[in-house]
């Protein structure tokens, strides 16, 4: 599945939960891999609303720790969204 295609022909009318990479990424990626995909699936499902960041199923136990807390990083730098005149939500 393509998400820039399901983005641009069912954005209006879905919302989109999870995505995240959790067979090969999530568990043998470095964290610089890791906040790179984290991005581009934020970057590709979130404009305009409608996506809901999180790991495609549930975490394995082969995932390391770190890569987690990578994970969970990136949705907080990336994944952010302001509603007009509210403050922004810091960690």
């Amino acid at each position: 599945m393509e998400p820039w295609r399901l983005k641009r022909d069912f954005g209006r009318d879905l919302t989109f939960l999870g995505g995240f990479d959790i067979q090969d990424l999530l568990p043998h990626g470095s964290a610089s891999q890791i906040r790179e995909g984290a991005k581009e699936l934020i970057d590709t499902y979130g404009p305009g609303g409608g996506f809901i960041f999180c790991p495609s199923h549930q975490i394995q136990a082969d995932v390391p720790p770190e890569n987690v807390v990578a994970m969970h990083d990136a949705a907080f730098e990336f994944g952010g969204y302001l509603l007009r005149g509210a403050p922004a939500v810091t960690s």
